[in-house]
Parts: structure tokens; C-alpha cells; sequence
């Protein structure tokens, strides 16, 4: 077997002395023991709060080993009593560490399914409630805040839908939060089955190996125990390596925040089954780095090119796992290093070394916010999307940002061109894709439900946009997006072209113990990072699929082309 240390490999030609330097320069003012002491003049010459009490994620891997027991005695409770689905209620740093372990790893036999719902689509919640045996469903209502819109607009669904079945719903529902959150208080009232406190010194981006992902894992039978080892391993290497053997995420951290100047767009690309791991690393990477005008793109899931058609403005990492076929994967990086391009690549002995890796990418986010110059724990231009979002649905309440949102270009004009209108929307398009320029990128943003069906035909779109412009393209679905690559949108560099596509749901529902609808909240959603996306002076077309959003993006292809 390989040594841990020899598993992951940096390609990267003319980069690679200011690399060594970066890291010669770290040894020099003891940056691992400095962080280790979760010394915030890394990142600011003043104690900000998001310093202050965000680095709690450095010691988990100790300090976890002590709930994980009662994790797993929680976990075969639930299935002795016949839970056979789980479903993970939740945006971002609350949801995608469950997506990986329910994608990566799958459930045990003798397990529940475990099914996260971060959309807000109308058609989203019905389709998933048409799956499940809900008397036999475990809800785990998952907000570190316990105030995010989505989560609890779902919360009241299910919980309804739940209230009509069993004498004591709350048996059906467990929460994941802060203690004192809004959420634990509403746990209590309504009798939930259990309340799991996380700790309040982590972000939600970082909280991967925190109860926010170790519960639904331990849910669906994952080994929980070896893969804390595996980060505690991770975590090990950091504390006693030196200068000859930089721990793995320090170097990842000197490499992606030196190229940052130069090739602001990390590549991710997978073997088959650790593909949801990529969606992880992009909220990570995207929250963590993009603000202050400055950014690292995450491009995860994009199709694939030939070599020599991929711009000089990309890094590419490759995740690999022992024995998987990579599909040419291998071969293709070697491409890409003979042409020039620096190239990471990280070979997985098994799924549970992804412990080590959450451990390794939050080192080196961390890392790279000290080459960078940014707070890699804040994300200061989320806000400004929400609190136009409420502005939109009548909500008065509006935050710190209220002034920023009273005089707003376009605010008055939210409609969006309509995939019937051919020769409006042709014309639209061209003017927008001549906007592109060397260095920008191609953001797909959609509002639609997230089906097999509407991903195969937004990645046929995104293959044309990524044919016909050369520029690195990224995808995701709203509102899931806001909590991830929403951040740099807005706060990173302006390098962005956006096409925001939404749609007219055919069955719309009501969001219970309100007076919404979930295409309501869905379509403020969208308006309101519209509104903030028009505010930070971003290019951004607004196309309407209307009732068939498939069919819509078939007719987009032919536009595009």
C-alpha cells in the first residue's frame, strides 16, 4: 500500500518554484503551528468575528471521537424502529456533505435511504414526496442559523404532510443546529426526536465532519468511526510535519492561492462514483475565496474537451479512486501536463480516505486565503441576494443591507424574455455572448427542478455555451446555488456572463403556516439574485422556459447555435 503522504501529486511546471517559495516563506513564519493556534493575523491584522469563532473545524477530528458512539446507538434506534428513508432538509454547508456520503458511499444493507432536498421547486417537493413512505421517513431539518427561508419553508411542508399521518409528528423530524438557534427552540416545541447541538466555533461550509454530516452518515450505515480516523490522520500529518514533508492541504493551499493570479479557475474532474464530492469542494472553494473582487472559480461537472481546446486561465486537480476506471481521466492529465498545464492529482485507497480529503481542502481554502489576502470565513455578499429576495415577497424586515437595495437598475423590470419569443431571444442572445471576453467565464444559473431529465439537457446547453465561447462554464441549480457559487457571483471579480433560466411550475403547493407558495418563493428567489447580480453591474440574461423547462432548453440549443 502506498504511503498517505505519496497519494497526492502537484505537476506544476513554472509554477512550481513560486510554490516552493510560498511554502519556504510559510516555514519561516510558522504558519502550520499559527494556525494551529488559530492565530486570526493570518488572515487580518484585527480579531474580526468570522475569525474569531470559525476555526473550530481544525481540532474535530479529536474532538468528534466522543459522540460518535452515541451517533451510531441514535442510528440503529432509528432503523430498529422501521425508519426506511431519511431526508435531509437543508441548503449548502448543512446539505452537501450528506449528498456526498448518500452518493459516495450509499446506504448499508439494512439502512434507510437517505435523500437531501435543497430546492425550493415546486415540482422538486412533489416528486420527492411521491417517493417516500412517510410514516416510515425521518426528516433531519438541518440550519446552523435555523432561520434559512428554504429549510424551514420544507420543514412546514413535510411536517404537515407528516401531521396528517401520525398522532406525534414529531417522532418523524430531528434538527441539526446551533444551540440557542431559532431551530432548537422550534425542536422543542413541536417534540422532535432528537436535537443535535453543532459546534458554534465551525461555518456551515466547514462543518462536513460535524454533526451537520456525521448524522445523516451515521444514518445510512457509514462507517463513521474509520472515517474520523481518516481525517484524524489528516489532521496529524498537518500538526507534526515540517518543512521536508508539508502536510498535503498546506502545499494544495500554497498551489491554489499562488496560481489564483493566474489561473483563477480550478478544474475539477472525478472518476464516476466520487463525483458529488466535487459539489463539496465548489461550495468550499467558491464561498471561501470569492469576495473583495477576488476569486477562485470552482468548475466542477463540466464536459469534458480534447487537451489542447482548455485555456491557459484553469488548474486541474483529478480525484481518483484505487481501482475505479477513470475513463481515460489518467491520460487525459497527462495531455493537459504536456501542454503546460499545472495539474494536482489525488488518489483515493477507498471511499473513507474522503475523511482526510475534507480535512485536506479546508486546510487549503484556509491557506489560500493567506496568499490571497481575504477572510476565507465570511460571506459578506449572500446577504444582499436574501434581503432582496424579501424585499420581493413583501417581507419589511430587511437587514443590514437595507439601503444598498432602495435605488437598484432595473428593479422594476423582472420579467424574463420567453422561450416562444425565437427572434427576441436570438437577438438577446448574441448581444449577451459578445459581451464575453479572454479570462471570463459562463455561469448557468437554474431555478428549475433539479431532475435527470432537466441536468442531461442543461449540460447539452452548457457543452454548446463552452463550444461556441471557449470559456470555462459552470451549472447550478437555484436556490441551491445561492449558498455556494452565489458568493463569488456577486462578491468575486466581475469575470462572469449569467443566464438566469426559470420557469412556469405546472403544479405549484402552498408552504403551510404562510400565506406562499413554493413557485412563489422559488420565482423571488430568482428575481432577487437577479436584482443583486444587477446591482454588482454583472452581465446576466433572463430566459423563461414557461411550463415545459426541457422542451425550453431544447429550443435554447438551437438558439445557441
Amino acid at each position: 500500500m502506498k504511503n498517505r503522504k505519496e497519494r497526492i501529486s502537484f505537476e506544476l511546471c513554472e509554477y512550481k518554484t513560486r510554490v516552493d517559495d510560498r511554502l519556504a516563506s510559510w516555514a519561516d513564519q510558522k504558519l502550520i503551528q499559527r494556525l494551529w493556534r488559530k492565530d486570526y493575523t493570518l488572515w487580518s491584522a484585527e480579531p474580526v468575528v468570522e475569525l474569531a469563532d470559525r476555526l473550530g473545524w481544525l481540532i474535530l477530528p479529536k474532538v468528534e471521537r466522543e459522540v460518535l458512539d452515541d451517533l451510531v446507538v441514535f442510528a440503529e434506534k432509528v432503523r430498529s424502529d422501521g425508519i426506511t428513508h431519511v431526508v435531509l432538509l437543508g441548503m449548502g454547508g448543512s446539505s452537501l456533505a450528506s449528498e456526498v456520503f448518500a452518493k459516495c458511499f450509499g446506504s448499508s444493507p439494512g439502512y434507510p435511504e437517505l435523500n437531501v432536498l435543497d430546492s425550493t421547486h415546486p415540482e422538486a417537493v412533489r416528486s420527492l414526496e411521491d417517493r417516500l413512505p412517510l410514516s416510515n421517513t425521518l426528516f433531519c431539518v438541518s440550519s446552523k442559523s435555523g432561520t434559512t427561508l428554504e429549510t424551514l419553508s420544507l420543514f412546514r411542508y413535510f411536517w404537515s404532510r407528516t401531521n396528517q399521518l401520525s398522532e406525534e409528528p414529531g417522532k418523524h423530524f430531528v434538527a441539526i443546529t446551533d444551540l440557542g438557534s431559532s431551530l432548537e427552540s422550534l425542536a422543542k416545541e413541536r417534540g422532535f426526536r432528537a436535537i443535535f447541538a453543532a459546534p458554534p466555533d465551525v461555518g456551515g461550509r466547514y462543518s462536513a465532519l460535524t454533526v451537520f454530516g456525521l448524522v445523516p452518515a451515521a444514518l445510512i450505515g457509514v462507517d463513521i468511526h474509520k472515517l474520523i480516523e481518516r481525517a484524524r490522520n489528516a489532521a496529524e500529518n498537518s500538526v507534526f510535519s515540517g518543512l521536508e514533508a508539508d502536510p498535503a492541504g498546506i502545499v494544495l493551499g500554497a498551489t491554489l492561492g499562488e496560481l489564483s493570479a493566474d489561473r483563477n479557475k480550478i478544474t475539477l474532474m472525478t472518476t464516476p462514483s466520487l463525483n458529488s464530492f466535487s459539489d463539496w469542494v465548489e461550495q468550499l472553494v467558491a464561498e471561501s475565496t470569492g469576495k473583495d473582487g477576488k476569486g477562485i472559480l470552482p468548475v466542477v461537472n463540466e464536459p469534458i474537451g480534447f487537451a489542447e481546446d482548455y485555456s491557459k486561465d484553469r488548474l486541474f486537480v483529478g480525484l481518483f479512486l484505487d481501482g475505479e476506471n477513470d475513463g481515460g481521466l489518467e491520460r487525459l492529465f497527462d495531455e493537459l501536463s504536456g501542454l503546460g498545464h499545472p495539474i494536482v492529482r489525488i488518489h483515493l485507497e477507498d471511499m473513507y480516505d474522503l475523511g482526510q480529503e475534507f480535512f485536506h481542502w479546508e486546510v487549503a481554502v484556509a491557506s489560500a486565503g493567506v496568499v490571497m489576502g481575504i477572510n476565507p470565513f465570511d460571506q459578506p455578499d449572500v446577504q444582499l441576494a436574501k434581503a432582496f429576495t424579501k424585499k420581493i415577497m413583501g417581507d419589511l424586515e430587511i437587514s443590514e443591507v437595507e439601503n444598498e437595495i432602495t435605488e437598484t437598475p432595473d428593479a422594476e423590470n423582472l420579467e424574463a424574455l420567453e422561450i416562444s419569443d425565437h427572434e427576441s431571444l436570438s437577438a438577446a442572445l448574441e448581444s449577451w455572448i459578445s459581451q464575453a471576453q479572454a479570462g471570463d467565464y459562463v455561469a448557468l444559473q437554474a431555478f428549475l427542478q433539479p431532475s435527470p431529465q432537466a441536468t442531461e439537457a442543461l449540460q447539452r446547453v452548457r457543452k454548446m455555451l463552452l463550444d461556441r465561447t471557449r470559456l470555462s462554464t459552470t451549472l447550478g441549480f437555484g436556490p441551491r446555488f445561492l449558498h455556494s457559487t452565489g458568493q463569488l457571483h456577486k462578491g468575486g471579480p466581475n469575470t462572469g456572463l449569467f443566464i438566469q433560466l426559470v420557469d412556469d411550475p405546472r403544479n405549484d403547493c402552498n408552504v403551510p403556516e404562510t400565506d406562499l407558495t413554493f413557485g412563489q418563493v422559488i420565482r423571488a428567489q430568482a428575481h432577487g439574485d437577479y436584482l443583486a447580480l444587477r446591482k454588482r453591474k454583472r452581465r446576466i440574461l433572463r430566459v423563461n422556459l414557461q411550463a415545459d423547462a426541457v422542451n425550453g432548453l431544447e429550443q435554447l440549443q438551437k438558439l445557441i447555435f
